[in-house]
């Protein structure tokens, strides 16, 4: 959510900002509902103040025996309840919009985001891994002949409808194990705290970190009112909901794997075959929550650490900085890293990693506390995949597959395939 003092401080700068995201000119309906608002707050003191001093007035108007004094101040009294009552109520519903139409609005975008349309102008930076040439036409990770019986769509159809999977034998214990590695290496070489989280949250979280209002047709919501998570950013960011933390516990960095759920609302008729996108997947993610002045150093260091697992994967990938056309609501810069599909001959996203600086926070009421003193002041949070679980097992199988229809694994997976590195083609690990 965006500081109303900031708004009010420079309109212009922030309207600047609203046009990077292709939305017209917001500051003057703004500032007229806070204008609005404040002066009703205002009227409403002043109001009490006249209906105290009347109500002083009225036993001293008894007392001297004024029944016509006594009389209009009591009036004077009762007026005044029911115009503080009006200004008070009018306050709270502009209040209300005010803060709907902020809530409502995506985050500033830092000063460094190339401009662009959309996902065509994004930046690349870097790559890493030259792709593999294949002496043959390499097949997309579900016409793969080991996974065949280890990649059930139909069956998944049947249980639950399309954008689902069911996955077993090998193929399932290799994407359990890509989650394991994940997190071990997250735990034990970057230094996040592995966390367990529940996937049903309240409506105050998803606000919390953005994915409400505007969002809500791509979650699903329970008939209890839980909503399941579409990313564990939701209940890892949350963590700091409405608490002040010192300084001296800053940074705080936070992994978890878990269940995703998401509608796909705005992803009709895209990758259908496959489970390149899925109602219910799984992520490891990465949630940091830091000091305002170290959020875009952490950014680049949560980047490293998704970057880091692929290579260690021996997938070849880029990294790409979102122009202001394709970086998402809360964020105000973001790296997508994409991995090689050699059986789709181009890059696709595992990753996107965002520093979402104060936006998030200001939703929350996360703030910590300096430690020399002073008021509070809101953290900032990022958020990343480290990575979409189902995807890394996509960009395994195809980078890894053989003309025999085999797939050779990576060795950083063997030990927890208890020393196996091949799927073979009947699907076994061998």
């Amino acid at each position: 959510m965006h500081d109303i003092k900031f708004i009010r401080e420079n309109p212009e700068r922030f309207d600047r900002a609203m046009s990077r995201r292709g939305l017209d000119a917001m500051s003057s309906e703004i500032l007229a509902l806070d204008a609005s608002r404040r002066e009703k707050i205002t009227a409403s003191e002043q109001a009490q103040a006249d209906r105290n001093a009347a109500s002083r007035q009225v036993g001293a108007a008894k007392a001297k025996g004024d029944e016509a004094e006594f009389e209009r101040l009591r009036a004077l009294v009762a007026d005044k309840k029911v115009e503080i009552a009006r200004l008070d109520e009018e306050a709270k519903s502009e209040d209300a919009k005010l803060r709907d139409l902020l809530m409502g609005l995506p985050n500033l975008l830092a000063d460094d985001v190339p401009d662009g349309a959309d996902e065509s102008e994004n930046v690349e930076m870097r790559r890493h891994g030259e792709p593999r040439a294949f002496n043959y036409a390499p097949k997309e990770h579900y016409e793969l002949p080991a996974v065949q019986d280890g990649m059930d769509f139909e069956t998944a159809a049947k249980l639950s409808g399309s954008r689902f999977v069911v996955l077993s034998g090998a193929v399932a214990r290799i994407h359990r194990a890509l989650a394991q590695f994940m997190l071990d290496t997250h735990v034990d070489e970057n230094g996040l705290t592995e966390t367990w989280v529940p996937v049903l949250v309240t409506e105050d979280m998803m606000y919390g970190t953005g994915q409400l209002p505007k969002f809500g047709e791509d979650s699903y919501q329970t008939t209890d009112g839980w909503w399941l998570i579409p990313t564990a950013e939701v209940t890892l960011t949350n963590i700091v909901n409405n608490v002040v933390v010192g300084e001296s516990d800053l940074p705080r960095r936070y992994v978890a794997h878990s269940q995703c759920f998401r509608s796909e609302a705005g992803s009709a008729g895209r990758d259908t075959s496959g489970m390149l996108r899925q109602h219910q997947f799984e992520k490891v993610e990465m949630v940091s929550i830091t000091r305002p002045d170290e959020g875009r150093a952490e950014l680049d260091r949560m980047t490293r650490c998704a970057e880091g697992i692929l290579e260690k994967l021996e997938l070849p990938y880029r990294t790409i900085v979102l122009c202001s056309g394709d970086t998402g609501f809360g964020a105000v810069r973001t790296h997508d890293i994409e991995v090689w599909l050699p059986g789709q001959d181009k890059y696709r996203e595992i990753s996107s990693v965002s520093l979402c600086a104060d936006f998030q926070a200001r939703r929350m009421n996360a703030r910590f506390r300096p430690e020399g003193g002073g008021k509070p002041e809101f953290v900032n949070t990022l958020n990343g995949s480290g990575l979409a679980v189902g995807r890394t097992l996509i960009a395994v199988l195809e980078n890894g597959q053989q003309e025999d229809g085999s797939v050779i694994l990576p060795e950083a997976l063997s030990r927890y395939l208890g020393g196996k590195s091949v799927l073979t083609a009947d699907g076994k690990l061998a």
